[in-house]
C-alpha cells in the first residue's frame, strides 16, 4: 500500500468516494453512462493502480461520461491507461 506521511492514501481516497456515494449519488437518479459507475470505476482504478494513477483514471473516465459519449461496459484496465478499455 502507498503511503505519505503514516496515512494510507489509497484508504482515505476509496473512504471519501464512498462517502460521496452514500451521502450525495444516493440522492439523485443514476446518470453515469458506463458500467461500471464513474465513482466504483475510480475506487477499482484506485485499487489496482494506486492513489496517484488510479485517482488520474477515474479523474478520465469522469471527463470522458458526457451526453455526447454512447457509455457501455468500460472496466479499469490491467495496464495503465488514460484511455478507454475497449477489449
Amino acid at each position: 500500500m502507498y503511503t505519505d506521511g503514516g496515512i494510507n492514501l489509497r484508504k482515505l481516497f476509496i473512504s471519501s468516494i464512498k462517502g460521496y456515494q452514500k451521502g450525495i449519488s444516493s440522492l439523485f437518479p443514476p446518470s453515469c453512462r458506463y458500467y461500471p459507475t464513474c465513482s466504483e470505476y475510480t475506487i477499482e482504478a484506485i485499487e489496482k493502480h494506486g492513489s496517484a494513477k488510479g485517482t488520474l483514471m477515474g479523474v478520465s473516465r469522469i471527463l470522458r461520461c458526457h451526453p455526447f459519449v454512447r457509455g457501455g461496459y468500460d472496466p479499469v484496465p490491467n495496464k495503465f491507461s488514460l484511455k478507454r478499455n475497449t477489449k
